[in-house]
């Protein structure tokens, strides 16, 4: 017996995210019963979402995307300028992660829920890399207490890899993923950022991509993913 979401997320059609969502507006359905965030599947179960049966992947997809400025990277269509939307790839993709919609820069782009999940969990402390651009100078004072930590949302950041670009650019290396996190530590300087590029996340960087393109991971790269994260999927 498994749990529905991770049953969902083996289809490598569906994230846990998402399954949770689907689940909590009543379009999942185990054996003809709504199905709950505690409900388990076996076998034999018949899982359908929205009455059809899953529909399963047909071969697993990575993709580096630069994320443009104005683009929601969500999966809900409902979302206006939603980035799958946006990339309009003919199979059924989904987002790792977030970038907010003011932010431009790397994204990765999948259909395996494995990677997705392991890449989500935070105990991983998987490096992303951003170039920021703020309202004026700064000073060292600025960039040293960025990267011994700030406090925000009740809790204070990881300490983390700051270095100055320019008298108003740095990048910052963070291990953790909070709410719109450089925008309000910088905010709480009394910054406002101007432009957030992410530039790298692991090994991948956005060398070579321009707003809006996207190329698939090699099959090394993708072997590379999959042994550092110790990933099962096939």
């Amino acid at each position: 017996m498994i749990r529905i979401q991770k049953h969902l997320s083996l289809t490598g059609t569906i994230s846990r995210r998402e399954g949770v969502r689907l689940i909590k507006e009543g379009r999942i359905t185990i054996n003809g019963v709504h199905a709950t965030h505690t409900s388990t599947v076996d076998q034999d179960s018949v899982v359908l979402l929205d009455g059809q049966p899953l529909k399963r992947k047909k071969c697993d997809i990575y993709l580096l995307l630069h994320k443009p400025v104005g683009i929601t990277s969500t999966a809900q269509k409902k979302v206006e300028g939603n980035i799958i939307d946006f990339l309009d790839f003919p199979e059924r993709i989904f987002p790792v992660g977030r970038l907010d919609k003011q932010s431009e820069g790397l994204i990765l782009m999948t259909n395996d829920g494995d990677i997705v999940n392991k890449l989500m969990k935070s105990e991983f402390q998987h490096e992303k890399e951003y170039m920021v651009t703020v309202n004026r100078p700064f000073s060292d004072w600025f960039l040293e207490k960025m990267a011994e930590g700030v406090d925000i949302l009740g809790q204070k950041t990881l300490p983390c890899q700051v270095e100055r670009v320019s008298d108003d650019t740095f990048t910052i290396v963070l291990t953790q993923g909070l709410n719109r996190q450089i925008r309000r530590m910088t905010k709480v300087f009394d910054y406002r950022v101007e432009r957030l590029i992410r530039i790298r996340i692991l090994d991948f960087s956005l060398d070579g991509l321009a707003p809006g393109e996207w190329r698939e991971l090699t099959e090394e790269e993708v072997n590379q993913l999959k042994a550092r994260l110790g990933s099962t999927s096939s």
